[in-house]
């Protein structure tokens, strides 16, 4: 319940079966998944989007383990200390799983309060007095899901089904013939339009000669850089190509530019000598890939990429981990936000395993 719950939050259903399915494969219990890497649960979270419910998911699991001995707790109240955790998922939590009589209001759940008393905008805190009012406490799990499901289905948004819903004799909003208009359209925030610069760093480097006869010397490794975001913000923990907001009147190829030349510039020691044996003293030929746009909650986010070819020489040394060149299969294995695998697919076409 907790898993879906968390991963059904503003995402379908269809979406979110595969995933939810492969997550039980891999942590078919709480111990399973606080034992795991963040950047494997990150890794198998990718596509889903709002990545901080898969960091939650996982710091949460690793509570639940040093302070419940693995045992999720029934309390609404205790719930909603762990990480991720709020007023609904507890109460989904504990009603569905536990028969615990507490509210689950949802914005379906909440179209359906609305409409019944017709009001045009009642808060959270009256939803869940109206529905805690309402609830069965022989079945608190079947009534939210019943009240939830009855605004999926039936008193949907647009055009809803009044003849067919069992609740039009108590509805004030049909007698009143204001259903359509309940609950009132919440104002729209204007989103910002950003664009940011990708330097796609691809070094095509010969593998150096070991005396095996499974090593073909004449066939380059590509590999491109990739750096890894703080672990907390928007897509912590996720890798990505290096790249720079671009300003009003900039050039997206120069801030690109000027990126690459960061990590490439003798001044700072090579920088890449020290993560690979791709190596140059300035970026090479450019090549423009396709544009990718991507809509985040809050912002829309414009990549303009460009590829850099690098030249090559020496051994591979060691590098950092939070800067690193990688093989398509490499690339294929640590969590990567879907915008970003777009502009992966341009250099390297679909990568390695799923």
């Amino acid at each position: 319940m907790w898993v879906s719950e968390i991963m059904l939050q503003q995402t379908r259903v269809e979406t979110v079966i595969p995933y939810f399915e492969a997550w039980l494969r891999r942590f078919p219990t709480i111990g399973k998944l606080a034992e795991a890497e963040e950047q494997e649960v990150l890794r198998l979270w990718q596509g889903l989007g709002y990545y901080s419910r898969a960091r939650n998911l996982h710091r949460a699991a690793r509570e639940v383990m040093r302070r419940y001995d693995g045992e999720i707790p029934g309390d609404p109240t205790t719930l909603e200390t762990l990480p991720g955790i709020g007023p609904y998922t507890s109460g989904a939590v504990a009603s569905i799983a536990f028969q615990v009589p507490v509210p689950a209001v949802d914005g379906n759940a909440r179209r359906v309060l609305s409409r019944l008393t017709d009001d045009p905008d009642p808060g959270w805190p009256t939803l869940r007095r109206w529905a805690s009012a309402l609830i069965d406490p022989e079945a608190p799990g079947d009534f939210n899901q019943a009240l939830m499901e009855l605004g999926s289905k039936i008193c949907s948004p647009r055009r809803p089904k009044c003849g067919e819903c069992p609740l039009s004799d108590f509805c004030a909003a049909r007698r009143a013939g204001t259903q359509s208009e309940r609950p009132a359209p919440r104002r729209r925030r204007s989103v910002p339009r950003l664009v940011e610069a990708v330097a796609v760093l691809l070094c095509e480097a010969r593998p150096s000669r070991s005396g095996s006869d499974d090593v073909d010397s004449t066939t380059p490794t590509r590999r491109v850089l990739l750096r890894r975001r703080p672990s907390t913000g928007l897509l912590g923990g996720m890798w990505e190509f290096p790249g720079g907001p671009v300003a009003a009147g900039e050039d997206p190829l120069e801030v690109a530019r000027r990126v690459g030349r960061s990590l490439v510039s003798q001044s700072d020691g090579s920088r890449l000598e020290r993560h690979s044996d791709c190596a140059a003293v300035d970026l090479g030929p450019v090549q423009r890939l396709r544009v990718v746009d991507h809509a985040f909650t809050h912002r829309r986010l414009q990549y303009v990429p460009f590829l850099f070819r690098l030249s090559a020489q020496g051994p591979a040394p060691e590098g950092d981990s939070e800067l690193m060149w990688m093989d398509p299969y490499e690339a294929a294995g640590v969590p990567i936000p879907v915008a970003q695998l777009k502009v992966l697919t341009q250099v390297f076409g679909p990568t390695g395993p799923p």
